[in-house]
């Protein structure tokens, strides 16, 4: 799998996510919030959840060299959430993509792990331009993207199953 390489800031460690993973991308996907502001997935179970990562991450990791990571403390590496960057089909940008377990929120690591993330596409994939997709009342996703520079760049339709519509469209530029 053609995968970006580890990621590591103060606190955290971002890697590739893998198989065993599967039990962990269930409770995530399955947290109110994700299911709120992201949509609903599918992900029901195990085999539901390696569905997910072929068709997602693991896909992105062939095809692109980027993809969701699994975000993890440094001490212990317990699975706190998800955070890297995506292509979707449906759309052109490349996209910063987040979500954390609630018991991790409100602590730093969201921004910890994007500024990782952005670092490595600036640096190493030399990527001109981010977006990210923000639900108009995920205040606390919108707060981050802003503190990390994006800024509010129109709408877009959502097209996935769950998806608000209209969606907030943020961009980042990290090349000129």
């Amino acid at each position: 799998m053609n995968a970006p390489p580890d990621l590591e800031t103060d606190r955290l460690r971002l890697t590739r996510l893998e198989a065993g993973d599967a039990d962990f991308i269930v409770e995530l996907l399955n947290d109110p919030d994700w299911l709120r502001f992201i949509g609903d997935k599918g992900v029901a179970d195990h085999a539901g959840a390696l569905r997910y990562l072929e068709t997602g991450p693991w896909r992105n990791y062939r095809e692109f060299g980027f993809g969701l990571l699994r975000v993890g403390l440094r001490d212990g590496g317990t699975p706190i959430g998800v955070c890297g960057l995506l292509r979707r089909e449906n759309r052109d940008g490349i996209e910063l993509g987040f979500a954390l377990l609630p018991a991790y929120r409100r602590r730093g690591y969201a921004a910890e792990a994007a500024r990782a993330v952005l670092d490595q596409a600036r640096d190493r994939l030399a990527i001109p331009r981010v977006e990210a997709i923000v639900t108009a009342d995920n205040h606390a996703s919108r707060a981050l993207v802003t503190r990390l520079g994006f800024r509010r760049a129109g709408e877009v339709a959502g097209a996935g199953a769950g998806e608000a519509n209209p969606l907030d469209l943020y961009r980042l530029q990290l090349i000129c």
